[in-house]
């Protein structure tokens, strides 16, 4: 496996495996007219959107040859933190390492060109999937609130924090 920064010339294969894990892991947590409907078309619209440059920092892709088996995204927020907005791994590949290398090579970035900084995430309550990866890399939960999604409804999240000093 491979990991390498990423750029406009993987926002197709990006946002195909968005849509993808969203549809595996999100499975009776979000609205099932949503995952079978505009997902993919909203997926790919962000990509498009976020990746105009030819690399965009923070943005690492893991990939096999020519498959695409996973991918990070992070960036900096006007309150001093870094959001990990993205981790996805491909999701019959899920449970190979792939996320646990992302997230490393995610958190070894933000400590190396943004130091100094936690970093943060947003995870669906329901997830419980992803919940205990993060506990068992080390995240904490630092808080609780309703997330509001672009397509007009709302689920319960958790946060998640890395201090810099676990970042480095």
């Amino acid at each position: 496996m491979l990991i390498r920064s990423g750029g406009a010339g993987d926002a197709e294969a990006i946002a195909e495996l968005h849509a993808a894990s969203w549809r595996s892991a999100y499975a009776g947590i979000m609205p099932d007219d949503y995952l079978s409907g505009p997902l993919e078309a909203d997926r790919a619209a962000l990509w498009r959107e976020r990746l105009t440059g030819a690399v965009t920092p923070g943005l690492f892709v893991a990939e096999d040859a020519a498959t695409l088996l996973g991918f990070v995204y992070l960036v900096p927020t006007a309150d001093g933190r870094v959001l990990l907005d993205n981790l996805h791994a491909r999701p019959e590949r899920r449970g190979n390492g792939i996320g646990g290398s992302l997230l490393e090579r995610g958190l070894g970035w933000a400590a190396a060109e943004i130091p100094g900084r936690p970093v943060y995430l947003e995870v669906l309550r329901d997830n419980t999937a992803a919940i205990s990866f993060y506990e068992r890399r080390g995240g904490r939960r630092t808080d609780a609130r309703i997330g509001q999604f672009e397509a007009g409804f709302e689920l319960p999240e958790y946060e998640y924090t890395w201090d810099p000093a676990a970042s480095a």
